[in-house]
């Protein structure tokens, strides 16, 4: 099975949101399961069978939350190479097409948010600029055409 890379807070995120399903939301989804349940008939409950896939729902993240902790590798930042682009480190690039600077971190997908500057490894744009230093241009094919960037500055 493939690692999941995190930061610490990434890692203490998701460690919140599984104990917040399981304690709060199983909790509050079973309470109106057994509210629909005491309603009558189960055929044509409609409440009884949204909270059934509430409650299904809600057991899948969980899984899925606690399969990705289990194989979870904390990114510590004292652990972030100071020459290469590598995972949980932050990068200064400059788009070689309009001369837009960008600075973005490389993160572990579930803490992606590309709007926030918070980039995926596993990303076309992620895998591309792994392993680069600075002053390396950087040619990423997309969906949308050729990317080039040049890599400024790699920061902490």
């Amino acid at each position: 099975m493939d690692r999941v890379y995190l930061s610490k807070d990434g890692y203490e995120k998701l460690v919140k949101e599984v104990e917040y399903l399981k304690h709060i939301k199983r909790k509050e989804i079973v309470t109106a399961l057994s509210h629909a349940r005491s309603l009558g008939d189960l055929k044509e409950n409609a409440e009884y069978h949204a909270a059934k896939e509430a409650l299904a729902v809600n057991e899948g993240r969980i899984r899925e939350l606690e399969d990705k902790l289990s194989r979870a590798e904390i990114i510590e930042e004292t652990a972030v190479s100071k020459d290469k682009i590598y995972i949980g480190g932050k990068v200064k690039l400059v788009d070689l097409d309009n001369d837009e600077e960008l600075e973005y971190a490389l993160v572990g997908e579930e803490e992606a948010n590309p709007l926030s500057g918070l980039i995926s490894v596993t990303s076309p744009v992620g895998k591309a600029l792994l392993g680069h230093k600075q002053g390396d241009v950087v040619e990423i094919n997309v969906p949308a055409g050729m990317l080039r960037y040049r890599v400024i500055e790699i920061l902490r």
